[in-house]
């Protein structure tokens, strides 16, 4: 009987936490869409990664009304789609390559530590490409994924990466100028790096004003 009971309180719970949800000004995630779709817009970005083009994670909601046009549908090869997003930028592109757990963007860290963030040293300054990278702390409400999908690793990246920008998109009001400015800024040398890093929570697509 007692069992029942916190079955049935628990179901409540969820049941009310779901139906908050519903009424949330999701404005977070309507951020990042708004990113995306200015992104979308400009002649020389591509979407890169899971699920951009096709369902089957949370990070699609954000890109699904980019034309498809503007999308490369990868399959589960990480440290393949760093590499591949450092040569479509060497050919004049700028990728958003999109991984959608942070978890998982330790598998491409060869090509990102090795590659994207000393490109410009090794080449004198010859090459300086420009890559946007999304990812995103994964989310544990309503459903946590588990340990092995869940963890931020933002402060390790922060010390392997020397010159690749990395920022956390902790308020909706960070968003859009984040993107924005990934996508324009000037090199301040030859040596500079153009790469970004952006980190987001998933928690906050469904919940976070």
């Amino acid at each position: 009987m007692v069992d029942s009971l916190t079955k049935q309180k628990e179901e409540m719970a969820k049941f009310q936490e779901t139906e908050m949800l519903k009424h949330l000004d999701l404005k977070y995630k309507n951020e990042i869409i708004r990113s995306m779709e200015w992104l979308g817009e400009k002649d020389d970005t591509i979407f890169m990664g899971q699920a951009v083009k096709y369902s089957g994670n949370a990070m699609y909601n954000t890109t699904k009304t980019i034309s498809d046009d503007k999308k490369i549908e990868l399959p589960v090869f990480e440290d393949v789609q760093m590499g591949m997003s450092l040569g479509m930028a060497y050919e004049g592109f700028v990728p958003i390559t999109c991984y959608p757990r942070f978890d998982f963007l330790i598998c491409a860290t060869n090509q990102l530590v090795n590659h994207l963030d000393k490109i410009s040293i090794i080449s004198e300054g010859q090459f300086q490409p420009r890559v946007i990278i999304r990812t995103s702390i994964g989310s544990r409400i309503p459903l946590d994924a588990g340990e092995q999908h869940t963890q931020d690793h933002t402060q390790a990246f922060k010390n392997l990466l020397k010159r690749v920008d990395v920022v956390v998109l902790d308020e909706s009001e960070d968003i859009f100028p984040a993107f924005k400015h990934a996508y324009e800024r000037e090199p301040k040398s030859k040596y500079d790096s153009l790469v970004t890093l952006l980190i987001e929570w998933g928690d906050h697509y469904n919940a976070k004003r």
